[in-house]
């Protein structure tokens, strides 16, 4: 391993562990240079290296921010930009109804109550009007089902396809507003009660319109 990529590989370190956390920035070159002990082109190219990894970006004049912990994110994005939006809603119909049937299973008392408030604010997204909206709303909702399966490898998974899942659904409509909030309070209750084959089937409800 070169001298850049044993920089970079401790520069990783410091995210991966949390020293330094996503959304924060972090230290400037200078001062990289002398926690280090490395030369300022080995701390530019090691944090550049991160950069196109899709750990860091850099903004003009504020600094250097961490903006992942793990390189899956980007590599997702990467890997799935081919996709037809066929191809898409298969991905998320099979991630989404597996992961309410687990979901029924492992739910907290916490997680049922942040699904409503999820399912409720998702409602009100739609009489916005605003299509980037409905569909941050959207995925929340769908987000915090896969929160409540507790299992951390779901969720890395699915959190690095949120992006490409907003672009492919931010203009799709199902045709009757009234039928899809239906669904979603019921797969959320159907969560509520742990009952897996239902909150499955009403996934299924949900994306089939979209499947034609």
């Amino acid at each position: 391993m070169g001298l850049i990529d044993r920089v970079a590989s401790r520069f990783h370190d410091e995210i991966t562990s949390g020293r330094w956390p996503v959304g924060g920035r972090i230290p400037v070159e200078a001062e990289l240079v002398e926690a280090f002990g490395a030369g300022r082109n080995t701390v530019r190219e090691a944090l550049q290296s991160l950069v196109r990894a899709g750990l860091l970006s850099r903004e003009q004049g504020r600094g250097t921010f961490v903006i992942a912990d793990s390189e899956l994110p980007g590599s997702l994005v990467r890997e799935l930009s081919g996709g037809s939006r066929h191809h898409y809603l298969e991905l998320r119909l099979a991630l989404d109804t597996t992961a309410a049937s687990l979901a029924a299973l492992r739910r907290t008392t916490a997680d049922v109550e942040r699904l409503r408030e999820l399912c409720d604010a998702r409602e009100r997204a739609w009489g916005q009007g605003d299509s980037d909206l409905r569909a941050r709303a959207d995925l929340a909702l769908h987000h915090a089902v896969v929160v409540a399966t507790h299992n951390p490898l779901y969720v890395q998974l699915y959190e690095g396809m949120t992006d490409v899942f907003a672009a492919h659904m931010r203009d799709e409509e199902s045709g009757d507003d009234e039928a899809a909030h239906r669904h979603h309070h019921d797969l959320v209750e159907a969560i509520a009660a742990g009952d897996a084959e239902r909150a499955s089937g009403l996934v299924r409800e949900i994306f089939q319109p979209f499947m034609d």
